[in-house]
């Protein structure tokens, strides 16, 4: 954003807040509640009436093409007209003031331990000028029928009548944009007493005039400000909060178009939202799917510039960064909406034929998004053997090369036309198919589902048709759903551990496979030998027929019916390096001595 985009002034006060009643300064509606304490409120109030500097406002002049959902401060209702000016840091110092000093009304707010309280702010008007008084003390808070009762329910104090208030020397600050009806009366009570007189112009000098006076410096943004720009300024100087997300800015924008993305985005949820087999899909956010939209719209906006035939190192560039999400335009939205729902519904029939059926077992809940952009692109042509198969590659890659853990957005941006070129029989790989390694010594490492590459290779077991060993029934689809399948040890814990084998080692998914929670059960804690026999008498299933059992499962069934723990996991090992290479299409590294 350019220097010249914003410029500094200074403005009163008062007439700060005659825009705000009026309906020319608002809020955009991406600034949430107003949440100060009645102690925060009093503090503020204290500092004006004194005169010090209680920060810079930020406003953006209004009437350019960065449009929000505008909302008036809370208390002001509907505005009378459209804003001039958006509050875009202030939005508390301006609500506090506005609801303490303009608002006909108790102040609705809440105490220091979060209690909801509601009131009137008011000065003791000789605290306020006892130089030795601290100014915050002369700010008093007083209940909604401005009557103060102690414990017993005694009044101590009661300020419910302007006379009351006049003998009792508290300034109701919902007067002090025009305080001389108040005035009169207070002088008229006291019969013109002099010492009154005199405190009252004392108190009017030092108090009451400094918040005629007061003036805020501003710093206001310039209407063309481009709405990125906006967002990111907003998002600096707005500190204290939770950061907003990239779906409530543009939640902002669009409304100002009449268009409320919220409800279009649970409306479009339904398509999966609770429907078991879209079950992969029911942790996809709000912010996910604006980057699937965000990647067709710029991919096709670079395809657009490259058919005008200019040229190509100067073109927009695909990507889903933050930036680049918020200058998503509503038509842009509109125009990919659609097809971004309808891959992402392919992408769970792809993910459920890769058998990964639910966002458990998931490797990488990022690589949906560029996987649904992929299939939204290619449309009917992501059926062909081809395609898949180079799809599928590249997804494996992803995983078992473990390359959407850490920075995604930029490999989004690269994997989308990368994949779709090569889908479509280009002679490139993908540059994560390229980079992908699979060390021979991550197997010995990879013990929980914190690892992408242990849900993978679970996953690629799930492939095999591997079959439950109590039932002999295929583990996928139904079986999976149906009896709690999860990741087992093969060689149980309790077992390990009584022969002193490492956690570390049996831990390895080189010594788990997919089984049943009852299947699990009936394991225990025995040796492979003897849960292997108990399963066979009890379920009548022949010896041999078990081995098949194990050999989908890739494990040697002379080794288990041996109790060698070690001759299994080295000869396991070898079998799921098979399987991670054949996935990958590429040999896995040697590990290292």
């Amino acid at each position: 954003m350019a220097v010249d985009t914003f410029n500094s002034t200074k403005e009163f006060l008062t007439e700060l807040l005659r825009r705000v009643h009026d309906g020319r300064i608002q809020l955009p509606d991406f600034q949430r509640g107003w949440v100060w304490s009645k102690e925060g409120i009093a503090s503020l109030l204290a500092s004006i009436s004194q005169g010090y500097p209680v920060g810079t406002l930020m406003f953006l002049g209004t009437g350019g093409e960065t449009r929000f959902r505008e909302r008036t401060i809370e208390g002001v209702g509907e505005a009378r007209k459209n804003a001039e000016t958006l509050i875009l840091d202030g939005q508390q110092r301006m609500t506090s003031l506005y609801q303490a000093i303009c608002l006909d009304a108790p102040v609705r707010t809440h105490d220091e331990r979060g209690r909801k309280v509601s009131g009137w702010f008011y000065l003791d008007i000789e605290a306020a000028v006892d130089p030795d008084m601290d100014r915050e003390q002369a700010i008093r808070f007083l209940p909604e029928d401005r009557v103060v009762r102690n414990f017993r329910r005694e009044v101590t104090l009661d300020c419910s009548t302007p006379e009351k208030e006049y003998e009792v020397g508290l300034f109701p600050l919902a007067q002090v944009m025009d305080s001389r009806d108040w005035a009169d009366g207070f002088r008229e009570h006291h019969d013109y007493a002099r010492p009154k007189l005199e405190l009252w112009k004392r108190f009017d000098k030092e108090v009451l005039d400094r918040f005629e006076k007061y003036q805020f410096p501003i710093i206001e943004l310039d209407k063309a400000t481009p709405r990125e720009a906006v967002c990111q300024v907003f998002e600096k100087v707005n500190t204290g909060g939770e950061p907003l997300t990239v779906f409530e800015l543009l939640t902002a924008t669009f409304a100002a178009d009449e268009f409320e993305l919220r409800t279009d985005w649970a409306e479009r949820q339904k398509a999966w939202s609770g429907n078991p087999l879209y079950r992969v899909l029911w942790e996809v956010r709000d912010t996910d799917f604006l980057q699937i939209v965000t990647l067709l719209a710029t991919q096709a906006r670079y395809h657009r510039w490259l058919a005008q035939g200019r040229e190509a190192d100067r073109a927009p560039r695909i990507g889903c960064r933050r930036a680049e999400m918020l200058r998503l335009s509503l038509e842009d939205y509109l125009e990919w909406a659609d097809k971004a729902v309808e891959a992402l519904l392919t992408t769970a029939e792809f993910l459920y034929g890769q058998c990964v059926y639910d966002t458990k077992f998931l490797p990488y809940g990022t690589q949906i998004i560029p996987l649904a952009a992929i299939f939204a692109t290619l449309g009917e042509e992501a059926e062909n053997r081809v395609a898949r198969k180079a799809i599928s590659r590249w997804f494996w890659c992803g995983i078992l090369g473990e390359m959407y853990g850490g920075s995604t957005e930029s490999r989004f941006a690269r994997d989308l036309p990368d994949v779709v070129s090569w889908a479509r029989g280009g002679d490139t790989q993908p540059r994560t198919v390229e980079e992908a390694q699979f060390s021979a010594g991550r197997l010995d490492t990879l013990r929980t589902r914190n690892s992408a590459a242990y849900k993978g290779i679970y996953a690629l077991l799930l492939r095999r048709d591997v079959t439950d060993l109590r039932t002999g029934e295929n583990i996928k689809e139904n079986t999976y759903f149906d009896h709690a399948v999860d990741i087992h040890h093969v060689f149980p814990q309790r077992w390990c551990e009584q022969r002193g084998i490492a956690r570390a080692r049996y831990d390895s998914i080189v010594n788990k496979t997919p089984l049943s929670a009852k299947t699990n059960r009936s394991i225990g804690g025995q040796a492979p030998s003897a849960y292997l026999e108990k399963l066979e008498s009890v379920t009548k299933i022949a010896g041999t027929e078990m081995d098949t059992y194990l050999e989908r499962h890739l494990i040697d069934p002379v080794h288990l019916r041996a109790d060698d723990f070690e001759a299994f996991y080295q000869a396991r090992a070898v079998l799921l390096l098979d399987l991670v290479s054949e996935a990958m299409g590429k040999p896995v590294t040697p590990a290292e001595e």
